[in-house]
């Protein structure tokens, strides 16, 4: 897809912690601007990989603003602003425009379970407008978390309704059949559709998708970088069998403290294993198996970072 905002490899960034637990923006703001020297064409923060909703309101405004006053472009970003309530949704995304953010991703209101379409359609057109533009509106597609799918009827009436207003979305369902009805049904109308999963970047780029937005993004980039830049060939058919591999291997274990691990490994850092409970830090032998996993994928050492140091 031409012209795409975010069209590429997007990484959903995990979000640096302080001993405290509070949000540490130096380290972020590096792990940042590595991710967009090494593959990425734009960052997906403060989305599920972020654990955005484990952050307060103010937390995750003054995350945004930290990274931007550390040189980390707000046009490149993508922030979650989706909440379960519609003045949140609508205030984190009015702040995410005023800092500059050419896009949101939004969860649908993911508490009350099993909404209607109509109920969900009623909830966007609130957000739409109360917004009133100015900055592109992507659709958070992850039913395994949220218990809240957007139907492509549903997409299709807010896209008539609001023609402009809805720009794309990310898939995280993991059914390849549902993101390629999206591309087919909504592509032509310059709908933007990402994979949340790295083993289908190679596909969905072939069926005219955008791009991906994905958690093994934190390290596996290089290789997307190169997939998105060849598309076809060896060197790409390699590098996605390296993302394939590493996207199994991240979810081996849990998936975020399991990331957060590949980079403390990779950066002798070990503050990137500090998590927000209810998330859990790896156990010992959940720490060997994914260092070993990623390893096996050819993944290690993540170019561009210092050698691994021996885990702490």
């Amino acid at each position: 897809m031409k012209d795409a905002l975010f069209g590429g490899v997007n990484a959903a960034v995990l979000t640096a912690m302080k001993p405290d637990l509070s949000p540490d923006p130096e380290r972020m703001a590096a792990h940042a601007k590595w991710l967009l020297a090494h593959g990425c064409n734009g960052l997906g923060v403060l989305g599920t990989t972020g654990e955005a909703n484990s952050f307060g309101l103010q937390e995750r405004k003054a995350i945004l603003e930290g990274l931007i006053a550390r040189g980390v472009p707000a046009a490149a970003m993508m922030p979650g602003t989706g909440t379960a309530n519609l003045t949140d949704t609508v205030d984190l995304t009015l702040h995410a425009r005023a800092q500059g953010c050419r896009g949101v991703l939004l969860l649908p209101p993911f508490y009350y379970k099993n909404p209607s379409d109509d109920g969900l359609f009623a909830y966007f057109a609130e957000v739409i407008n109360r917004v009133g533009g100015g900055i592109a509106l992507y659709l958070y597609n992850f039913p395994q978390q949220s218990a809240v799918p957007f139907s492509l009827p549903l997409i299709e009436r807010l896209l008539k309704a609001f023609p402009g207003a809805i720009k794309g979305v990310k898939d995280s369902s993991g059914d390849y059949a549902n993101m390629k009805a999206m591309v087919d049904a909504f592509a032509a109308e310059g709908f933007e559709v990402y994979s949340g999963s790295d083993e289908y970047l190679q596909r969905i780029l072939a069926e005219g998708g955008a791009g991906c937005i994905t958690a093994a993004s934190n390290g596996n980039s290089h290789w997307g970088g190169i997939v998105y830049a060849r598309r076809t060939g060896p060197e790409a058919d390699a590098a996605q069998a390296v993302l394939t591999a590493t996207r199994r291997a991240a979810t081996s274990v849990p998936l975020i403290p399991g990331l957060r691990e590949i980079i403390a490994r990779s950066t002798g850092d070990d503050g990137w294993r500090t998590i927000r409970p209810p998330h859990l830090k790896l156990t010992p032998a959940q720490a060997e198996a994914v260092w070993a996993a990623w390893g096996a994928a050819g993944a290690l050492p993540l170019p561009g970072l210092a050698p691994a140091r021996a885990a702490a």
